[in-house]
């Protein structure tokens, strides 16, 4: 209940109630003056009905996932006007139009920064045949080499990647990239922030980003203003605007730090208190990271100055100065391969998907899975439902306590069917999965940002990092194993207990799940 004040509160004396309220008056008048057009004018619903055939005929022969069609197809025929006309608005995308462009522009200017060694092209080619083809199919068609001289270590808990990092930040000597979905002030961000002043003293340059969600209700609108009265640069990905626009549709969900071009992190946690549990919001916050050494972070460094240049022009000639001259502190051993993925939803290839996909596709013995969401197409689902009938151990980590209540009812709604097909599912009963971590085999593994549901896999910028016979995949599959003890298997006797109104709730949302 105190939480729930304290958030009315911020919500009440904020912009975000002038920012919300902005926006449902603008639904309002779309919604009544479209309705009124068609009440008012018989032909205009004649013509809006015909509109909405030749859409429906359109949406159905178009490529792309049957879900989407299906719950736009839904939409039109129930309400042709409304229906037909917001459709338009959002495959229009005219608040997009210039986010597309500036992503095609940066992804030009970067070609040819990224590639694999000629001794790790030889390394790749002995190795086998699965790794080989995703190996080439990740350098070749969506341009994210393989790095065989990088190290990495994981952290199963945002408290330990959170210690390593302030570590990691006391050593930089030419600049501090920070980029993250969620940033609130606290003990967390605090204890970097004083890092962070200290070290623009020092002469390090230091850029922070940071999703425009956070506006809303973690940081003041004017806080990029703020820092930079430190002398560190800084800026929001897509501030939230009072305006209805298909732009605000795409976040950016990375967490990307990268130091010197030397270190690298990346993984679930946010800078905020509940990720390293000095602050309880759904019981115990179960999250992870990995810190990445070598070679590896070249492709960090190029994802970072990617999306800090979306937004502006000119940035051709600034990413060879943080890329030259990288002199490791050591010399790295060979440890199996790193490659570095990200995810742009301004892009028609599905990197992320792909990746998950694959690692169904080529596991033999097992797939084990942490994510705190799952609302996944019927393409997916029967991607996993294959893996685990021809024989391969498919295990899921969700929570039992949830951050989004229908996201977690719609996620429930999948139990009988996971079950059905053979894939065991468990509930994490300390509290919240946050972690985004798939094992797999004991020779390949993935930690990033990408959640098993639409967002992720359509609507977000993310990335992630996946690992193939790498010393670190053994950590990875030991936190699974460890996790898995404090978890509740779900049974079909579990599901049959669960509440009815949550099960009607998860029926009804799932149709609108990909619009989400």
């Amino acid at each position: 209940m105190k939480r729930f004040i304290n958030c009315a509160f911020k919500i009440i004396f904020s912009r975000t109630l002038f920012i919300i309220l902005m926006i449902l008056v603008q639904l309002a008048v779309l919604c009544f003056g479209f309705t009124k057009l068609g009440e008012s004018f018989s032909y205009i619903t004649e013509g809006m009905s015909l509109l909405g055939a030749l859409l429906v005929i359109f949406i159905v022969n178009r490529d792309g996932a049957p879900e989407f069609k299906m719950t736009w197809c839904i939409l039109i025929c129930l309400l042709p006007v409304f229906g037909a006309l917001i459709y338009l608005f959002v495959e229009l995308n005219l608040g997009g139009i210039g986010l597309k462009a500036r992503t095609y522009v940066r992804l030009k200017e970067t070609e040819g920064l990224l590639f694999a060694t000629e001794r790790t092209k030889k390394a790749v080619a002995g190795s086998q045949a699965d790794f080989r083809g995703f190996a080439r199919y990740m350098e070749g068609t969506v341009g994210f080499p393989a790095y065989q001289g990088s190290e990495a270590v994981y952290y199963p808990s945002g408290e330990d990647k959170f210690k390593d990092l302030l570590k990691e930040l006391q050593k930089a000597e030419r600049f501090i990239f920070l980029e993250y979905f969620i940033m609130e002030r606290g003990i967390m961000w605090n204890a970097i922030l004083d890092i962070l002043k200290e070290k623009v003293k020092q002469g390090v340059e230091v850029r922070v980003m940071y999703d425009g969600m956070c506006s809303i209700m973690l940081l003041p609108y004017g806080y990029p203003s703020e820092l930079e009265k430190y002398g560190i640069k800084a800026k929001m990905f897509a501030p939230i605007r009072p305006f209805l626009s298909t732009n605000q549709n795409n976040r950016d969900h990375r967490k990307i730090v990268v130091i010197d071009g030397k270190v690298a992190f990346t993984g679930g946690v946010n800078l905020a208190d509940e990720y390293i549990n000095e602050k309880e919001v759904y019981g115990y916050w179960k999250d992870t990271a990995v810190k990445i050494t070598g070679e590896a972070v070249r492709s960090f460094t190029v994802m970072y100055l990617q999306m800090w240049h979306v937004s502006e022009n000119g940035a051709a000639d600034e990413y060879e100065k943080y890329l030259q001259n990288i002199v490791f502190d050591k010399p790295l051993k060979d440890d199996g391969f790193v490659i570095p993925y990200g995810e742009m939803p301004t892009v028609p290839t599905e990197v992320a998907k792909t990746v998950y996909e694959s690692l169904f596709n080529t596991a033999k013995k097992y797939v084990h899975v942490m994510t705190p969401y799952f609302i996944v197409e019927q393409e997916f689902f029967d991607t996993m439902r294959y893996a685990a009938q021809r024989g391969v151990e498919v295990k899921m980590i969700l929570p039992h306590i949830p951050d989004k209540k229908i996201v977690y009812y719609i996620a429930r709604n999948y139990y009988p069917k996971l079950l059905e097909a053979g894939i065991q599912v468990y509930e994490y009963t300390p509290g919240f999965v946050h972690a985004k971590v798939f094992s797999v085999d004991g020779s390949s593994a993935t930690v990033g940002t990408i959640n098993l549901d639409y967002r992720s896999f359509y609507h977000h910028f993310e990335c992630g990092c996946y690992f193939y016979d790498s010393s670190v995949i053994q950590d990875i599959e030991a936190d699974f194993q460890r996790t898995l003890e404090d978890c509740q298997e779900v049974t079909m006797e579990y599901y049959k207990k669960l509440p009815l109104y949550q099960k009607l709730i998860g029926t009804l949302f799932k149709l609108i799940a990909p619009l989400m």
